[in-house]
């Protein structure tokens, strides 16, 4: 049961980045591994970012290796004045966050949309979250691929929920995110950084 999975863990990370303490890279980049199968379930439209997003979250788990902290993660990246680097943690870490948004969002959108369609909340999810970062030619590609989109009963037995448990679940995800989201926004803004990169 993935849904149960991710909302366990981020209720966790959100009890680290709700004090202000410190959140460490290993349980951050488990609990975002959780979330990687829900852009496989969700097709063609969101194949890219699936590709995307499991890269960046392994490099992360790679790092967590030699870093403990999300903090230190950006530290180090500033000393060696590679923040803005492709490939670097840092700029991995905001792609990751994207990632984790964007199913936020969705989630928003499934909970309060009525019927089967995946189309509305999905479309709603990359506009909000994606949308701004990408180039015409990955919002188009998108925009077709949401026609391939499966259906909110479909997306659920893949992930072996019933509508009650996966609500349940989804509202413990959407209510869980948005402290550790907030907390890298943080993170990276404290520094002067920026987060629309």
């Amino acid at each position: 049961k993935p849904l149960r999975k991710i909302a366990q863990s981020f209720k966790e990370l959100a009890a680290a980045a709700g004090d202000d303490s410190r959140v460490e890279v290993a349980p951050f980049s488990h609990a975002c591994s959780l979330v990687s199968p829900l852009f496989g379930c969700l097709g063609i439209a969101f194949k890219f970012a699936e590709m995307d997003y499991v890269a960046k979250v392994h490099d992360l788990a790679d790092a967590s290796k030699s870093i403990v902290t999300l903090q230190a993660l950006l530290d180090h990246d500033i000393e060696m004045n590679s923040i803005r680097k492709a490939g670097s943690h840092s700029r991995n870490l905001l792609r990751v966050k994207r990632g984790l948004d964007m199913v936020r969002v969705l989630f928003e959108q499934i909970l309060v949309s009525e019927g089967n369609s995946l189309r509305d909340p999905a479309s709603k999810a990359y506009a909000q979250v994606f949308a701004p970062h990408h180039g015409w030619a990955i919002r188009t590609a998108v925009a077709a691929g949401m026609y391939a989109l499966p259906t909110k009963a479909q997306l659920l037995k893949k992930l072996n929920e019933d509508e009650n448990s996966a609500k349940t679940h989804m509202r413990d995800y959407v209510v869980a995110s948005e402290p550790v989201i907030l907390y890298i926004n943080r993170l990276f803004l404290s520094r002067e950084l920026g987060i629309d990169w």
